[in-house]
């Protein structure tokens, strides 16, 4: 008999760099039955992203378009590169000219995808460009998704949640990955970075103006007048890195950071932390949230983290940014030997919430029609 053809989706998305979203897709993406469905990404980037390989190895395929605006070359690129079964847009209000274009191309299922609470809109021009996008959204969309509410309600707009094509659809992890780590490795990382004897204070995230690193500092600056132990592990890269780092100098914090970049070994430096902060100015859920809590670290979030986010395990505590640095560090102090080393209750706290990726990838499966 032969073997029935292989059924293809195409994911529209920036980049597929090391963030939240992305590493949501490439969580389901290595959990999917390849033999039966496979995926494409649209990235807008010249430049190869940190999981491009990764890709090409699972048998995927990365087509780079140049012009974002371009509807025509869009269309172009689904047509050359398909059939596909379904075009899922990841992009935020870019996602009308997405799913227009794949409308226009004969695709059937078409999906907006909300990962975000908040985007920057304040000039006329920028609040005209939201009010036709979204109007290109809901004409052009078959699903509607989003981490978590607020997300939804911020691209589709507030009476998004009386939609039948709506739904909440949680960021899915693959929390088995977190639950444990190898001694081996752990004492391996924490002796290269000298972190041995020091209370670890942790932070996983883009440096861009959304995640808040300068109340992270500030935070530090606090810290260390109750306990010169303490150092702050903060794992990722981007755009105002450096500006942290000349911050920290300058404030005498840099001999206590540790600045490690992008790292594929997450559930070690999760494991490494004994807290874990997470000041977002803005967030949509906070995939790396969830990996903490399955790492059972307890986590001090801002206000701007969706509630959507929390386990319910006791792990998560949110505080107001404007409590301001002392409230937070006085938290951190406390929370430091707390965490939960049960796993079966954190596993426990996934299935509750329903972030178990086999039944996620089973619904969106279900979106997709394969």
């Amino acid at each position: 008999m032969n073997k029935p053809k292989v059924k293809r989706i195409l994911q529209i998305v920036g980049a597929m760099n090391r963030a939240g979203t992305e590493t949501m897709l490439m969580n389901i993406y290595r959990n999917i039955d390849k033999e039966k469905v496979q995926f494409d990404f649209i990235s807008y980037s010249q430049q190869d992203a940190h999981y491009d390989n990764e890709i090409k190895s699972l048998g995927g395929r990365v087509i780079r378009l140049s012009k974002t605006t371009s509807i025509r070359e869009h269309v172009r690129a689904i047509k050359e590169n398909g059939p596909y079964e379904a075009v899922h847009s990841h992009t935020l209000y870019h996602c009308g000219i997405a799913n227009l274009a794949a409308k226009l191309a004969g695709i059937k299922i078409r999906v907006a995808h909300a990962h975000t609470t908040l985007d920057k809109c304040d000039s006329l021009t920028r609040k005209l460009y939201i009010r036709a996008m979204r109007t290109l959204i809901m004409n052009n969309s078959t699903h509607l998704l989003a981490c978590s509410n607020e997300a939804g309600k911020y691209l589709f707009g507030n009476s998004v949640l009386k939609k039948s094509n709506y739904r909440f659809f949680p960021n899915l992890i693959d929390y088995s990955n977190f639950l444990m780590v190898e001694t081996e490795k752990l004492n391996q990382f924490k002796d290269e970075t000298s972190l041995q004897k020091s209370i670890v204070i942790g932070h996983i995230g883009r440096f861009i103006e959304s995640k808040n690193h300068k109340f992270l500092l500030e935070i530090m600056k606090c810290l260390l007048k109750r306990d010169p132990h303490i150092t702050l592990l903060l794992v990722g890269d981007g755009d105002l890195k450096h500006e942290i780092e000349e911050i920290a100098k300058m404030k005498n914090l840099y001999e206590k950071i540790k600045f490690v970049g992008i790292r594929d070994d997450i559930s070690t430096m999760l494991h490494s932390m004994d807290v874990f902060v997470f000041p977002s100015i803005y967030e949509g859920l906070g995939l790396v949230l969830l990996e903490a809590q399955a790492s059972g670290l307890p986590c001090i979030v801002s206000e701007a983290i969706q509630p959507e986010a929390d386990l319910e395990l006791g792990l998560v505590t949110r505080l107001n940014l404007n409590d301001g640095a002392e409230v937070w560090a006085k938290k951190i102090l406390e929370l430091t030997n707390k965490k939960e080393t049960e796993t079966e209750k954190i596993i426990g706290g996934f299935k509750k919430k329903d972030y178990e990726i086999t039944k996620g990838i089973s619904n969106l499966m279900d979106i997709y029609q394969v």
